[in-house]
């Protein structure tokens, strides 16, 4: 074809009808082949089948009740406050009673012997919720002690029944749900306007899947149930609705969802061998220990491994998603690379993410374990000896089983997406365009 045959050349330089290499960019990301989906399609539903058959075989019918300890977190509390507020003489008030808070170790007990001379506060709370509405105490609350209490403030207060009328009431808490839910409000505000409906739907997600906390994961462990089995159950039943509602039905989600979900199981395997192999209990706290009092059935080493799943999840939705959205970008960028080519490019990208999502993971278990370094440190006892405690080592192997799954993810789910979406050659070699520009090549 000579120069004056040449046809007229679009916008950007290249003639009509012959096909270039950015045409792509201007309209949606092509479709996988049908062939992939449906093998998609095949994992998929059959393990969301099996997802909902879980969910009903295990689903509790709410958490099963018990006779109250009145230890820790399991008292009858009350909504209160303080009504009124005077200096007294600590010792005309017993100085050597326990501060409000609870604080009855020997530091506190030294405490209140070296404020004897100091002045207390004595505080009248009014209970505002329950049956005794209206009823006041007295609460004394020293000049050391860690919270102190002002007129006006609402309270948390614990009820114990069996204890002498004027003992039955007592200040554990102060009622922090105003702040907490502004703060909760500004949250939603933020996330709904930066991420408009994703945003909505993220936060309807979130929802969902505390309702499976709640509803579900929590009561089915006191039950009796497997926790492992209830968490791998939960975490995917959550998985599912919080992807395909916040990211769509499409390939490129599933793809999302299966790498999640190859990791949740290499998290569960090791998590598993190691909580074994470490001989950790589970049982290392107070909380921990009431727990097993109250429901002796329940496998504390199971309930380890089921915590460490669900905490992994949440890391892993970002990573996966991120990983398989970089795939997708990359191909629509450039439809020519294949699979070799893509997986290159977004691991590239994967690795910066994983170095900076373990740090934040080892950082955020440490910020958490915080004051139980401190008591180490004030310890002087060596690095060896407070990582082969059973409570930090509980810690080490939920931190390092986790971010192995995490850093498996990448490459994994990666892999996955560069296979399914270089699958979509042949719908783009099929289209219009295309055969249109094969067509004029033949006119030489």
């Amino acid at each position: 074809m000579t120069s004056a045959e040449q046809p007229p050349e679009d916008a950007h330089g290249h003639p009509h009808g012959q096909p270039h290499g950015h045409s792509h960019s201007h309209g949606p990301a092509a479709p996988v082949s049908k062939h992939l989906r449906k093998v998609i399609a095949a994992v998929l539903i059959p393990f969301s089948v099996a997802v909902l058959v879980g969910l009903a075989v295990l689903w509790p019918g709410g958490t099963p009740s018990h006779q109250r300890t009145g230890v820790g977190f399991d008292r009858q509390t009350q909504q209160a406050k303080v009504v009124a507020l005077q200096k007294v003489d600590c010792k005309s008030v017993n100085a050597g009673q326990a501060p409000s808070g609870g604080d009855t170790s020997a530091a506190g007990g030294r405490q209140a012997g070296r404020s004897g001379q100091d002045l207390c506060a004595k505080a009248t709370i009014e209970v505002t919720s329950g049956k005794e509405k209206g009823r006041t105490f007295t609460e004394i609350v020293q000049p050391d002690a860690p919270r102190q209490l002002h007129k006006g403030q609402g309270v948390i207060v614990a009820y114990a029944p069996d204890a002498p009328h004027d003992l039955q009431y007592s200040v554990t808490d102060v009622n922090r749900r105003f702040p907490m839910a502004l703060l909760a409000g500004i949250f939603a505000l933020v996330v709904v306007a930066v991420g408009r409906l994703r945003g909505v739907m993220a936060l309807v997600a979130l929802v969902v899947s505390f309702a499976v906390l709640t509803l579900f994961i929590l009561p089915a462990i006191l039950q009796g149930s497997n926790p492992l089995l209830v968490a791998v159950i939960g975490s995917s039943a959550i998985m599912l609705i919080a992807l395909y509602m916040c990211h769509g039905l499409s390939a490129r989600t599933s793809v999302a969802v299966l790498g999640t979900l190859i990791s949740l199981v290499l998290i569960g395997l090791l998590g598993s061998l190691f909580i074994g192999w470490a001989a950790l209990t589970g049982n290392t706290d107070d909380n921990t220990g009431l727990i097993h009092g109250l429901y002796p059935n329940i496998d504390m080493s199971g309930l380890l491994l089921a915590g460490v799943i669900i905490g992994s999840l949440g890391v892993l939705d970002d990573v996966t998603v991120t990983q398989t959205s970089a795939v997708w970008e990359l191909h629509e960028a450039n439809p020519t690379m294949g699979p070799r080519g893509l997986y290159r490019a977004a691991i590239r990208i994967g690795r910066d993410h994983i170095a900076s999502v373990v740090n934040t993971l080892v950082l955020a278990y440490a910020g958490a374990a915080l004051p139980l370094l401190l008591l180490f440190s004030i310890a002087q006892s060596s690095v060896g000896t407070v990582a082969n405690s059973e409570l930090v080592a509980e810690e080490i192997v939920r931190t390092l089983v986790g971010s192995i799954g995490l850093v498996a993810s990448v490459p994994v789910t990666t892999a996955l997406a560069a296979l399914v979406v270089s699958a979509d050659r042949p719908a783009v070699a099929a289209r219009g365009p295309v055969r249109g520009g094969r067509g004029r090549r033949r006119k030489k």
